[in-house]
């Protein structure tokens, strides 16, 4: 009996490392088979690896008095002191509030959009008009922001902007859109969604092209009108779409969008308008506090971080893949 056994552990111990020799060829075969795939790749891995995972080495910034003349290994440790002063202001938690309640705008009225605007756009039969509409909302996605903010003065201006000359002409007053913090968000996110929800759009566009047509004649076979059509089958097919995209929204809660924000606040909306990124951009490159700037930035990286997981593991939940 013994013998045996020895026997097959000599076996068994041999045929691991060539099952592993085996399946090392097996991949780098595959790998080679697509290897034009992955040259297309490349560029995208490229850009991660220098400007997201790379930069990573910089957070340690966060843990030190960091100076520099000294670079940064050559900086003092401050270990979590800069993270216990921010804890301490005031400041700090008005910054996290106003990101998170933009935030919340945004996905709370942006997130929909694009849906509805893609569900209604298939339903057009006019190839001419829905090229008219796709090319109209999807232009303002190529504008930039400062452009944008420039249009969006003129627009808005309480003195001489073309809405509040509208309404003046029939006798109501000014409204300050980009002045007054009780019409600030709302103009933020007005202006977002006005911006992106057409790009949007494409996605969730590519998503009911994928739908098999024979199951709207199979539902319309059986007496379903058009909403039970949606109800139905256009809906839980894009289900999948729709929760991938809501994670990653979700995954990026503490985003508010530094770029619009900068362009558009001034010092008489900051309460309700300054967000960490604008708050990092302000402390770490207009007052050089780079220690402290790297610290905010790393506690909304682990929040952002943390919702992501959670987002994922709330879809697998439901059924779905989830990101990973």
């Amino acid at each position: 009996m013994s013998v045996m056994n020895s026997d097959y552990r000599v076996e068994t111990a041999g045929r691991a490392p060539r099952q592993a020799a085996n399946s090392k060829k097996t991949f780098w075969r595959y790998v080679w088979f697509h290897r034009y795939l992955y040259l297309m790749l490349a560029p995208a891995l490229a850009y991660y690896l220098i400007f997201h995972y790379i930069p990573m080495y910089g957070a340690i910034v966060a843990f030190k008095d960091f100076s520099i003349t000294k670079g940064i290994l050559g900086s003092d440790w401050a270990g979590f002191k800069h993270f216990a002063y921010l804890f301490s202001q005031d400041k700090f938690w008005q910054v996290i509030k106003n990101t998170i309640i933009i935030s919340l705008y945004r996905l709370t009225f942006g997130f929909p959009a694009p849906i509805i605007v893609a569900l209604l756009m298939n339903e057009v039969r006019s190839r001419l008009f829905k090229q008219t509409v796709q090319t109209a909302i999807y232009l303002p996605h190529f504008i930039s922001w400062v452009i944008l903010g420039g249009l969006l003065l003129n627009l808005l201006s309480t003195d001489n902007g073309v809405v509040n000359n509208v309404i003046r002409a029939f006798g109501g007053t000014s409204v300050g859109f980009m002045s007054d913090e009780s019409y600030f968000r709302s103009t933020l996110v007005f202006s977002m969604i006005w911006k992106e929800f057409g790009w949007n759009t494409i996605i969730y566009m590519a998503a009911l092209a994928g739908i098999n047509p024979q199951l709207y004649e199979a539902a319309l076979i059986d007496g379903a009108n058009r909403w039970q059509r949606l109800m139905h089958v256009t809906l839980p097919l894009m289900r999948g779409t729709i929760i991938l995209l809501l994670i990653l929204r979700l995954g990026g809660i503490m985003e508010a969008g530094f770029e619009q924000i900068f362009v558009l606040y001034h010092p008489g909306v900051y309460s309700v308008s300054d967000i960490i990124d604008t708050y990092v951009y302000r402390i770490g490159l207009t007052e050089g506090r780079f220690s402290l700037a790297a610290a905010v930035g790393l506690f909304k990286s682990l929040i952002n971080f943390a919702l992501l997981v959670l987002a994922n593991r709330l879809a697998r939940m439901m059924g779905e893949q989830g990101v990973y």
